[in-house]
């Protein structure tokens, strides 16, 4: 095997060993908190808890399910059920992405300060065919049918209609129908069954575009992962602001799972609060953070889906036609509502003092660099924003009917301006990259000379010195005549003068010094008389 051989292949195995440990702990992680919370939800207790993980996973990485339905009694087939379903357990997401970016953007180090764009690509290239081979597993086990028996469809009342629907694994839905339940109660035999079925192709799509996404704000977030030479500017410009955005956005949803745990100890299903919040946290956090900043939504709900939704929304979108959902008109029912917007502005604040901390001051002055700074948070929120509305998207629809008798009805349908949440993230991030630049100089003002180091691409990062370096504590800064190394200040007190060495003597010349006098000549031989 040749020197460029043995290259190629070590080369070969860094990229697989790369794209294994990325998508192996992405999956790992999703699917964990997958099973836990379809777990703490119930969800087991109606069906395999296998497929549904795996369809949950499919789900947030940006996959497409088709659910199915059917009634049977008495061998005929006498209803269907269609039902259409677009939502994106954004917990999962989340910590597949934060796993997947952490792993990947560690692997680069190794680089150095500086990475060949092609191998930038090639790095990015295994991570997501591996990531979709798994995913194409997953859209193979993510199908499964729920089948319920018609002794499992029991009237929780009595009474001809007033009973509520008790599915087991799910509880008591109400009387969703009608009558139904003692409808079906009468039907001997009566079967029902629910599946459903990852779409291949567009999974596969969609977990392509999301493993893209998730890699190219990894590489434009992670401030100590080497970027390619053309791509320089980008690390003082672009990856602090990108940075900053994206912690306060984890920090959000972080809050959010801490009141999800507070509002779970007093609920009386304490189990059914926390699955909600493993799974969906994100959607509800990012969702507000747009309400927040005056992002216009439209919504419409109906049915037994309007008991999902959080106060006030269900009492504005119970009229059945599509309402507007905006800020002004929750907090004309509830006026707490206004705190929303109070709490996003200090969100967004954050983000800009820790755009402005990371990033080196350079020549120029105070409002210089907090404009520079304005402009760098807004383009990040322009584009972070408008992202965060179409993930927060919610269309759900169903319908089921049996032998002409409609027993399930209920839609719930909310979605944001896309082009109002760009122009409001571009004003935001603006005014709060300002507001933070110039909190940043007020409170940490620049001395004269001073150069703050910002941290390097690769695995090395040099550290601000302590304390200014000075000629008399530091005897280096000293011309070589000038420093008297008996007197130094750090010595703890001044040396004893040197012992007198013999005349002659060099150390390390003998082992045994020599004496202080010649021994005297032998003498002369005698001569024969």
């Amino acid at each position: 095997m040749t020197v460029t051989s043995s290259r190629r292949a070590s080369y070969g195995a860094d990229l697989l060993l790369t794209a294994i440990a990325s998508v192996s702990w992405a999956f790992l992680a999703m699917a964990a908190v997958a099973a836990l919370g379809l777990h703490l939800l119930g969800a087991d207790a109606a069906g395999a808890l296998g497929p549904m993980t795996a369809a949950v996973v499919v789900l947030a990485v940006g996959g497409s399910l088709t659910p199915t339905g059917s009634v049977e009694a008495f061998g005929l087939t006498g209803a269907g059920a269609h039902t259409t379903v677009d939502i994106a357990p954004l917990g999962v997401s989340l910590v597949g992405a934060l796993l997947l970016g952490r792993v990947f953007a560690r692997s680069l180090r190794p680089l150095g300060p500086m990475v060949r764009g092609r191998e930038l690509a090639a790095r990015a290239a295994a991570v997501a065919v591996l990531f979709l081979l798994l995913l194409g597993g997953l859209a193979w086990a993510g199908s499964s049918t729920i089948t319920f028996d018609g002794s499992g469809l029991n009237p929780s009342g009595s009474g001809g209609g007033q009973g509520g629907l008790n599915i087991p694994g799910v509880g008591d839905v109400g009387n969703i129908g009608g009558g139904l339940p003692d409808r079906l109660a009468g039907l001997a035999g009566a079967k029902a069954s629910v599946g459903f079925s990852v779409r291949t192709g567009p999974s596969l799509l969609g977990g392509a575009v999301w493993v893209l996404a998730v890699l190219l704000i990894t590489v434009l977030a992670a401030r100590r992962a080497p970027l390619p030479r053309s791509w320089q500017a980008a690390h003082r410009t672009v990856r602090p602001a990108a940075s900053a955005l994206c912690t306060v956005l984890v920090l959000a949803v972080v809050a959010g799972l801490a009141a999800a745990a507070g509002a779970a100890t007093a609920d009386d299903h304490p189990g059914r609060v926390l699955g909600g919040a493993l799974l969906g946290a994100p959607n509800g956090v990012w969702l507000g953070v747009a309400l927040g900043l005056f992002v216009p939504f439209q919504g419409t709900a109906a049915g037994s889906l309007l008991k999902v939704l959080p106060d006030p929304l269900p009492e504005l979108l119970r009229a059945g036609t599509e309402q507007a959902v905006t800020v002004g008109r929750l907090a004309g029912m509830e006026p707490l509502v206004w705190l929303l917007p109070v709490g996003c502005a200090l969100m967004m604040l954050t983000a800009g003092v820790l755009t402005a901390a990371r990033t080196p001051r350079g020549q120029g002055g105070a409002v210089a660099f907090a404009l520079r700074r304005g402009v760098a948070l807004a383009v990040a929120t322009g584009l972070a924003l408008p992202l965060l509305v179409l993930a927060t998207r919610v269309t759900a629809d169903a319908s089921l009917s049996v032998l002409g008798v409609d027993a399930f009805g209920a839609g719930l349908k909310l979605s944001g301006s896309v082009g109002v949440a760009l122009l409001l993230g571009l004003v935001w991030g603006f005014g709060a990259g300002v507001a933070g630049g110039l909190l940043v100089c007020a409170v940490r003002p620049r001395e004269a000379g001073e150069v703050r180091p910002y941290p390097v691409a690769g695995p090395y990062s040099p550290s601000a010195g302590y304390r200014p370096a000075r000629e008399e504590s530091n005897p280096y800064l000293r011309q070589p005549g000038q420093v008297d190394p008996y007197t130094a200040p750090t010595e703890t007190g001044p040396m004893p003068p040197p012992r007198p060495r013999r005349p002659g003597y060099r150390y390390g010349s003998s082992p045994v010094p020599p004496p202080d006098e010649l021994p005297p000549p032998p003498p002369p031989p005698r001569g024969r008389g």
